[in-house]
């Protein structure tokens, strides 16, 4: 998300700087805030709003955690105000100490890598949902079987897609043609969430639309469910420094009004596609939301297509990013940059590319669905949007010159953000495991 934030960002302060205003307007940080947001986290609200025992009780979620999102991005706004880097970890680790921004780097590669097995698990699920529509028409046609034929086998064609398309375009060192492509995520977003609410009201009279719908909460624990699946489809905490270091305006009231509304537009848009989801489909709704419609409706198959070459073309910018740390620790290891050949670069680059790909490609094939994959990242997100802001309040306080009352009341917010998050780390990941295991 760093790098698609700094393509952008690349893209708008060129076209500012043409009229004598370089650097990047508040305008356009919104703008890059909702691409680095808006995303594959979309398909999974209306199952989650299900989850949580109705939109009513979703949406109150939804809004009381907003306050925890969006006080993260101001923390994380200002503590990059007083430091001298441009990245998260830079900042975790100059505010909170080495410590800390080690632990920052080791949860910021295990989230790219299980948002890198997000993204090919919903690809699956949209190859899988192809594949029965040829399936259905070639045995209507000419098979008059009820096997599916090998060639159209999901697990198979995911398999050549990433060793046919996703490998040859994460092998390179830079991958500059994403600042073309990254608007796709956002496109799709948008697109999935007008056919969600425009197929509610084609089939509102339909048998489509008459499903159970839950009226009570069948625990606090059901409630909190959905906490990972709102830290996953609003996570954009990891970009916003790099977003919040190349504006123009870097004042803190600025910062929090770039904050406000960019989460408020992506509350409208989560939120209109779990309610209309969830009012189509009720409890029968899937986790991934598209795979609850026929597969043979050609609007829905364009917003497959949309999805599906978003995170093709997303998958190798997670994959770079998880790469070059993983592969600098490698190269600095006991001062071996200093050796290092061009033939070694490309080797361990290479050989870390295969064995990402691979095991994330392993581990897509053989989780059920997407929503046990979402829980595992919407727990590694609680650091990034909860414990990590607010160890880094927490620290700045130490130093900062201010009404002891205030800093107080500041400190305590800190101490209750790493609280929330701890919880929603634990929780999220003990019924992510257990569930899990339930169904092995």
């Amino acid at each position: 998300m760093e790098e698609l934030a700094r393509e952008s960002i690349s893209l708008l302060s060129k076209s500012g700087s043409e009229f004598g205003t370089p650097g990047l307007s508040s305008m356009g940080a919104i703008f890059i805030m909702l691409k680095s947001a808006l995303g594959a986290g979309l398909l999974n609200f209306p199952w989650a709003f299900n989850k949580a025992g109705g939109m009513h009780t979703a949406v109150m979620v939804e809004l009381v955690s907003l306050i925890f999102l969006i006080s993260g991005l101001v923390i994380l706004g200002y503590a990059s105000s007083i430091s001298s880097h441009s990245t998260y970890q830079g900042v975790v680790k100059d505010v909170c100490g080495p410590a800390i921004g080690q632990l920052c780097g080791v949860c910021f590669i295990f989230n790219l890598f299980m948002i890198s097995v997000a993204f090919l698990r919903v690809v699956e699920d949209q190859l899988e949902k192809l594949c029965e529509t040829l399936h259905t028409n070639v045995t209507t046609d000419a098979m008059g079987g009820n096997l599916r034929p090998w060639y159209l086998d999901e697990r198979l064609g995911m398999s050549l897609l990433c060793l046919v398309v996703i490998l040859p375009l994460s092998i390179p060192k830079e991958i500059s043609f994403q600042k073309y492509t990254s608007i796709l995520g956002t496109l799709a977003a948008c697109y999935l969430t007008v056919v969600i609410i425009v197929k509610f009201y084609l089939t509102e009279h339909n048998v489509l639309h008459r499903h159970e719908y839950p009226s009570n909460i069948s625990s606090l624990a059901s409630m909190f469910s959905v906490i990972p699946t709102i830290c996953f489809g609003f996570q954009c905490h990891e970009a916003c420094i790099t977003i919040y270091s190349s504006m123009k305006n870097k004042s803190l009231s600025n910062w929090v009004v770039v904050s406000v509304v960019s989460m408020l537009i992506c509350l409208f848009i989560y939120s209109l596609t779990g309610i209309y989801g969830f009012l189509t489909f009720g409890e029968s709704v899937a986790a991934d939301i598209l795979m609850s419609y026929p597969g043979a409706d050609a609007v829905v198959i364009v917003a497959r297509l949309l999805f599906g070459i978003s995170i093709i073309t997303i998958y190798p910018i997670i994959l770079l990013l998880g790469r070059s740390v993983i592969q600098e620790a490698w190269l600095d290891h006991k001062y071996m940059t200093a050796y290092v050949t061009v033939s070694y670069e490309r080797f361990v680059r290479v050989t870390l590319t295969v064995l990402w790909i691979l095991v994330t490609l392993i581990i897509a094939l053989f989780v059920p669905d997407i929503s046990e994959v979402i829980s595992v990242i919407g727990g590694i997100s609680a650091f990034f949007i909860f414990i990590f802001p607010g160890l880094c309040l927490i620290c700045a306080m130490e130093t900062e010159v201010m009404d002891q009352r205030k800093k107080s009341c500041l400190t305590i917010w800190g101490i209750i953000s790493v609280l929330c998050g701890a919880y929603v780390f634990g929780q999220s990941t003990t019924t992510a495991v257990m569930e899990l295991m339930h169904k092995f």
